[in-house]
């Protein structure tokens, strides 16, 4: 029995760093969902065509503005521990769908043989503008 406690120990130990991981990897994984749903919000909200609603009545997005109001608002949201962030909004008619990918660094994995160093993770989500 004392020749096998150090080999569970070890793994024991080894298993510990594994879930660390992947919690950490879910973390990330959940803040980079809450950013999507923030930046389409904001990119639904800011880049209405105003001339086109006003002056012909029909509702319709500017890519370009959704595009810039979904990287500033990530790039105002604090993603900790997250490299690479990548903000994609694509408007389709009436809506944004904003996609953000990332990278997140392993605490532990880099140091366990033929671990990763990184995940990669994404999330995306979709708001639209029609009226209700």
């Amino acid at each position: 029995m004392l020749v096998l406690m150090p080999a569970a120990a070890l793994v024991f130990l080894v298993l510990g760093a594994l879930a660390v991981d992947a919690a950490a990897v879910f973390l990330a994984q959940r803040q980079l969902a809450n950013a999507a749903v923030a930046a389409a919000n904001d990119a639904v909200t800011v880049a209405v065509d105003v001339d086109g609603y006003y002056g012909g009545g029909r509702l319709g997005l500017v890519a370009e503005d959704a595009q810039r109001v979904a990287d500033e608002t990530v790039g105002r949201l604090e993603l900790d521990r997250l490299r690479d962030v990548r903000p994609v909004a694509i408007v389709r008619g009436d809506a944004v769908e904003v996609t953000i990918t990332a990278r997140v660094d392993h605490i532990f994995s880099g140091a366990v043989p033929g671990g990763a160093d990184t995940a990669d993770v994404a999330a995306t989500a979709t708001a639209d503008a029609t009226r209700r």
